[in-house]
């Protein structure tokens, strides 16, 4: 049987992303769904003094709503991932476009602090939750080649909604207070739902064709039997199903993978980033208020994270560019090292920045720093556990980054209530942010690229460096080709039977013929049975 097309019986290549094509259109959703995701725990930050106002707290109280949102955001990973493998992508996110609008709306109605952490916290912060996860692993799904750059578009919604979403906000304040602003916003949460709508799963109709194919293509391996043994297909098609309800349960994912932590490269990363959100948010959370006690207008402090928003639009796309090219791309780990010194050392050169000026300079590098950080850290963790396992390792990574996240932020509020001095948090939080950098460069250093020369695995384990991703496209295709040898296997067994019983009926014939010739009733319906006709032994009795 020479070369086919799929439709005359050839099974079909393995199914690898697109890396384009309607690939561009779930980018966009992505952008949107992160813009939205680390944006909105920032943008808040607007209302906080008139939080404090209305409900007589200190920022420490306030700064909860933020803590909350981005704890909801990373502490509910693996609720994510078990609800993305149970259900899928797409529904997921539209319920999580209908928790955070609903969220925004019922804060809008709250008369006390423990109402808001409740409704615009929790609520709001689940439904970011479960858009931005099930966003990440779908475009993970669509790329391969280009994921970098992917990732580093994607990044790039949050500075883009960063810079608009803050103006917005203090706008919003000025003409409809804080109660009409958290409305608003929570309409504005309802395009999380749009984005829902358009993350199409990737590989259910290429699934079906596939089942298609492959029915075609055992059929067309049993037709050179013909009728000789209906026996033989029969038993063919009931091991065939056998096989296939055997095989069935192999296919089903997990709803969580917690092999992952045998990666040696998955444990450092999980400490690494940890240690990096103890620092990383307090920063942007403390600026506005920040300025705001150093006397500059609340326009002109809410547009200090306007400025870390235009530079970071660039930052993250320009810093997937280069992660993309083949003498950066398998190491990248150390690209993110790198990036998260570049931070760390921006908060601790500029803690005693007290004028405008500086506080602009301030913002300008920690632009360029925190995109670079925001690029890649997604990228570097899709390159050590690879797409398949990718949805159970970000819930799992998120859910560590949750504790980190609620000590964080409110530790650096109650400093500030106390000490009344915020060059202390930026030099505490800058030395967290280079302690996980050191941290990653060495461990990866030392623990990984040593261990590979000294013993090479007989495998390829997940590295920290970048590549391709083709575990379960293979897999099914050994399994297709597994599938169609035992069909062979069973057709030549079929073929061996029926020959094996022609044998035997000769064998009958000649024992026969010795005897006179005589074939009994009995005999007659077995020969008839192995392809010996009745009638060609009436004539041999006769002669």
């Amino acid at each position: 049987m020479g070369r086919a097309g799929p439709e005359e019986g050839q099974l079909p290549a393995p199914v690898k992303p697109p890396d384009g094509g309607w690939g561009w259109i779930v980018l966009l959703g992505c952008f949107v769904i992160t813009g939205f995701s680390y944006a909105f725990p920032k943008a808040v930050s607007v209302y906080f003094k008139e939080l404090m106002k209305d409900f007589h707290v200190g920022y420490s109280d306030t700064a909860w709503i933020s803590s909350i949102m981005l704890a909801m955001l990373y502490g509910t990973g693996p609720v994510c991932s078990i609800m993305v493998n149970q259900f899928g992508c797409r529904p997921v996110m539209l319920i999580g476009g209908l928790l955070a609008s609903s969220g925004m709306i019922l804060a809008s109605f709250t008369t006390n602090i423990i109402e808001l952490y409740l409704t615009a916290g929790v609520l709001t912060g689940l439904g970011m939750a479960l858009n931005f996860q099930p966003s990440l692993i779908m475009l993970g799904t669509y790329f391969d080649k280009r994921r970098p750059l992917a990732n580093g578009l994607a990044a790039a919604g949050s500075p883009v909604f960063l810079s608009s979403l803050s103006p917005l906000g203090q706008v919003l304040l000025e003409k409809f207070g804080w109660r009409g602003g958290f409305l608003i916003m929570g309409g504005l949460l309802l395009n999380c739902c749009t984005c829902g709508a358009v993350m199409r799963p990737l590989d259910t109709g290429m699934k079906r064709k596939m089942e298609k194919v492959q029915d075609k293509y055992e059929a067309k391996e049993m037709l050179p039997m013909g009728g000789k043994s209906e026996e033989g297909i029969s038993t063919t098609d009931g091991t065939k199903k056998a096989k296939k309800a055997k095989k069935k349960p192999k296919k089903g994912k997990k709803l969580l993978d917690f092999s992952i932590f045998s990666n040696r490269g998955f444990i450092i990363y999980t400490i690494s980033k940890f240690i990096l959100v103890l620092g990383l948010f307090v920063p942007p959370i403390l600026l506005v208020n920040y300025a705001k006690d150093t006397g500059v207008p609340d326009t002109e402090a809410a547009f200090l994270l306007s400025i870390i928003g235009f530079i970071d639009i660039f930052a993250r796309p320009a810093c997937g560019m280069v992660a993309g090219l083949k003498w950066v791309r398998p190491h990248v780990a150390y690209l993110f090292s790198f990036s998260m010194l570049f931070n760390g050392l921006t908060d601790i050169c500029s803690a005693r920045a007290s004028n405008y000026t500086g506080l602009v300079i301030f913002c300008v590098f920690f632009g360029i720093s925190y995109g670079m950080v925001g690029a890649l850290q997604f990228e570097v963790l899709m390159a050590i556990v690879g797409s398949q396992k990718f949805s159970s390792a970000i819930g799992l990574v998120l859910l560590i980054e949750a504790f980190a996240v609620l000590i964080g932020p409110p530790s650096a509020g109650r400093l500030v209530d106390a000490l009344k001095n915020y060059e202390v948090i930026f030099y505490l939080a800058g030395s967290e942010v280079v302690l996980s950098a050191l941290f990653l460069a060495m461990a990866t250093y030392c623990c990984l690229n040593r261990g590979k020369k000294k013993t090479p695995p007989p495998e390829k384990p997940p590295s920290v460096g970048g590549g391709s991703d083709t575990e379960e496209a293979e897999s099914d295709v050994q399994e297709a080709e597994e599938h169609s040898s035992d069909n062979h296997q069973l057709a030549h067994s079929t073929d061996n039977a029926v020959v094996v019983a022609s044998e035997e009926a000769n064998h009958v014939e000649d024992e026969q013929s010795g005897e006179g010739g005589r074939c009994p009733e009995g005999d007659r319906e077995v020969l008839a049975r192995a392809g010996c006709n009745a009638d060609q032994t009436v004539e041999r009795d006769s002669f």
